[in-house]
């Protein structure tokens, strides 16, 4: 009998309680607070690197567009809150993040980045990225290597085809669905209509 031993899509994600930056105050967060909306779990190996900033700020450029979906972004990495504090507090233009959207959670104990399976062997967090539905339940995961960075517009993407689906379950994205575009109706018959028509 084959046996699990790691996260994947349709698992319950795992829940947590940790301490977050957000408008330059400390916060203790759970992933329960989130229950009831889409989640964006943004793991990132460091503050203060090169490829972080950019997607960290990437992400809160686009927090209205992921809001409006009904959704909320936390970034997550092993930085204590006080490098986050501080990564905030400095300009963007110097390598800092600046004032942030959404919260940063710090994982200093690598506990959140282990139950999510994104720590490498040196103890950072891999680029992982992880939606997570109304439930509580993975949708979607992606996990990247340190050097290259991730698309937000991509994310969005991903993020409305898992909310079309889940408000359509007779229906399935195909490749490169955008909002508006035809879905596939389930079952061999019934999805001939996509098929004669692409």
């Amino acid at each position: 009998m084959l046996t699990k031993n790691f996260l994947q899509v349709g698992d319950k994600a795992p829940n947590f309680s940790a301490t977050s930056v957000y408008q330059q105050e400390f916060k203790q967060i759970s992933l329960s607070d989130y229950l009831g909306k889409y989640l964006i779990l943004l793991f990132y190996p460091l503050d203060f690197t090169f490829v972080c900033p950019t997607e960290i700020i990437a992400f809160s450029d686009m927090y209205d567009q992921i809001q409006s979906l009904n959704a909320e972004i936390l970034g997550i990495s092993v930085d204590s809150e006080y490098c986050h504090l501080a990564w905030m507090q400095l300009d963007r233009d110097a390598g800092g993040v600046g004032d942030l959207r959404y919260p940063l959670v710090s994982d200093l104990c690598k506990e959140i980045s282990l139950s999510f399976n994104v720590l490498n062997d040196e103890g950072k967090s891999l680029r992982g990225l992880f939606i997570i539905d109304k439930e509580g339940v993975i949708q979607h995961y992606l996990v990247n290597s340190l050097d290259v960075g991730r698309n937000v517009e991509e994310t969005i993407r991903t993020l409305q085809a898992i909310q079309y689906v889940q408000n359509n379950p007779d229906e399935v994205c195909p490749a490169n669905w955008q909002p508006g575009q035809s879905a596939i109706k389930s079952g061999i018959n019934r999805s001939k209509d996509y098929f004669q028509s692409i």
